[in-house]
């Protein structure tokens, strides 16, 4: 018994003396490729083997001639199998080059795709994450060209609808002051409209910047659907009334939600405006609301005469006005943007779809806990 836990003891020293050489080794190379430390790896694995096995031979004290096959045997064994695990190793190399030079596309824009062929468990998980990132990035560059061309859209509108009522604005001064206006109430008037007017523009500015900046802050309480809907009515009626636009609500069911009253009302509010506007004389505009599963849908329906099917997926954008002239009442090109701002903030979704005379745009919210 003594003599076989000598011979475990000179084993493992052999072993350990290879093992803290190649940890030593490892350590000044870890700079270097993962070519070099598996082969690194698969040489002190062997040497640890040959080393304990010819300290065990050394120490049994063999006869020349044994010590010299053991030692010849185990040096060939030593040779094949680093060789064979060099051979293997360089499989993986090879497959962790393809992905380097595949992971090159990022950089230039493109998109991954991982290389064909099998690959050990860690490079083909590795490859995975890679194109998840990869389709991330895509999404990505393409919400950033979206938000590039909507805002370079918003600024030429921007500039246009300012430049509008500002040059008006100028020329009523200028009139006014030169006293050529013959009806200078009249000219103070309009005046106090197109200053109105630009309020309102900053004021969808200031809140549509809120909204992109995700600063948008939000107070929600448990209202009725009813209320809500009631409050956008009565302050939708006299725009309706100067058009000649009916406005409807019956069919309102009185169900709870849990929103920001006041930014759900401009919600509301800006819909029921964006209907009315492109509503004919003596058409109307209804409203309806209610709950399918989890879910509040509020609905405004207009007589616009139905938006082009190219257009559908643009109308929240911001900047859209379709064909219509970019002129007043046109506005901005900002309400139904903040709308789906403001909704998306309530963990809910704004669509729009055609609808036979018109185009019905729906909100849907979270319904309140019961």
């Amino acid at each position: 018994m003594r003599d076989v836990l000598l011979m475990a003891l000179f084993a493992f020293l052999g072993a350990a003396a290879a093992g803290l050489f190649g940890a030593f080794a490892l350590r000044l190379l870890r700079g270097r490729s993962v070519a070099v430390s598996l082969a690194v790896v698969a040489a002190v694995g062997v040497m640890a083997m040959l080393t304990g096995t010819l300290a065990v031979a050394w120490a049994m004290f063999l006869s020349p001639h044994d010590l010299t096959v053991v030692t010849t045997v185990c040096a060939m064994a030593a040779v094949v199998s680093l060789v064979t695990a060099l051979l293997l190793g360089r499989w993986v190399v090879a497959r962790s080059h393809e992905l380097t030079l595949a992971a090159r596309s990022f950089g230039d824009g493109g998109s991954f795709a991982a290389p064909g062929g099998a690959a050990t468990a860690e490079l083909a998980e590795l490859g995975r994450e890679l194109a998840a990132t990869s389709d991330r990035l895509a999404r990505s560059r393409e919400r950033e060209r979206a938000l590039e061309s909507s805002r370079r859209e918003l600024v030429a509108w921007i500039s246009h609808d300012l430049r509008t009522p500002l040059a008006g604005l100028r020329a009523m001064s200028e009139a006014l002051e030169d006293g050529m206006a013959e009806d200078p109430d009249r000219y103070h008037r309009q005046i106090r409209t197109e200053v109105e007017r630009l309020n309102t523009m900053v004021g969808d500015l200031f809140e549509l910047s809120r909204i992109h900046a995700g600063a948008l802050s939000l107070a929600p309480t448990r209202i009725s659907v009813y209320d809500l809907i009631g409050d956008a009515l009565a302050g939708a009626d006299p725009l309706a009334r100067q058009l000649g636009v009916q406005l409807t609500g019956d069919s309102v069911d009185p169900i709870p939600v849990e929103v920001d009253g006041k930014e759900m009302t401009r919600v509301l509010g800006n819909l029921l405006v964006n209907a009315i506007r492109r509503t004919p004389a003596d058409g109307t505009v209804a409203v309806a609301a209610r709950r399918e599963a989890d879910t509040v849908v509020l609905s405004v329906t207009d007589g616009c005469g139905g938006i082009p099917e190219e257009d559908l997926p643009r109308v929240f954008d911001t900047g859209w006005r379709g064909t219509h002239a970019r002129t007043p009442p046109a506005g901005a090109g900002l309400g139904l943007a903040i709308v789906r701002g403001i909704v998306e903030a309530h963990d809910g979704h704004a669509a729009v779809t055609n609808v036979a005379g018109g185009c019905r745009f729906e909100v849907r919210l979270p319904a309140a806990r019961a």
